[in-house]
């Protein structure tokens, strides 16, 4: 799935998959829920939207813009700035985020379980993006009025709808959908509905 992670000019090997299965391994719930196709649906919806987060490729990247992978930036590390966030955050997998902020980059394993958190853990009045992929989510009637539904695009609405939706056509989002597609090509799995957040009101 993640055929350049090796490359230099990609994440140069930072990413492998004993550093993800051993981050996994913290988190019972993630990739074990439900039967095969939902299992397959949550990891391919979660590479979906790590790898827009880690910057993917770019339009004359090897094999395009949706075949890349490079280290942790952008919206995530942002949200771990927060320090409320990065409190829970590092109660939850028992490293000091705060002052040591550098191991989501430096550390493969520690990335994984800052992204797999994040993923997992509900926040606010936002569900986590678990519950919407495995079918758990509810949308209440505030949600239905925002248009907000069930779907990969309410997760990208979960992780930057501030910026990316209900302004009509986003690239950042269409970008979202591309990994999400490639990956559930890949696997076989039918893509489901409401991909996009063009539509929804972001979570206040």
């Amino acid at each position: 799935m993640l055929k350049h992670r090796n490359d230099q000019g990609c994440s140069n090997g930072f990413y492998t998959y004993n550093a993800f299965i051993t981050a996994a391994q913290s988190f019972s719930a993630f990739g074990t829920t439900g039967d095969v196709t939902t299992r397959k649906r949550e990891l391919v919806a979660f590479f979906g939207q790590t790898s827009h987060e880690t910057t993917g490729g770019w339009s004359t990247a090897p094999d395009g813009d949706i075949a890349l992978l490079g280290k942790l930036t952008g919206n995530l590390e942002i949200n771990i700035m927060v320090e409320d966030l990065s409190n829970l955050l590092s109660k939850a997998i028992g490293v000091d985020l705060i002052n040591n902020l550098d191991l989501v980059a430096t550390d493969p394993t520690i990335s994984f379980k800052t992204a797999i958190w994040f993923w997992m853990t509900p926040q606010a009045n936002k569900p986590s993006s678990h519950d919407v992929i495995i079918g758990n989510w509810r949308p209440s009637s505030s949600d239905t009025s925002a248009g907000r539904v069930p779907g990969y695009g309410v997760i990208t609405n979960i992780i930057n709808g501030g910026i990316e939706c209900g302004h009509g056509y986003n690239d950042n989002v269409a970008n979202r959908i591309g990994f999400y597609k490639r990956y559930f090509d890949i696997l076989g799995v039918g893509y489901g509905n409401n991909l996009d957040c063009n539509n929804q009101r972001s979570f206040a």
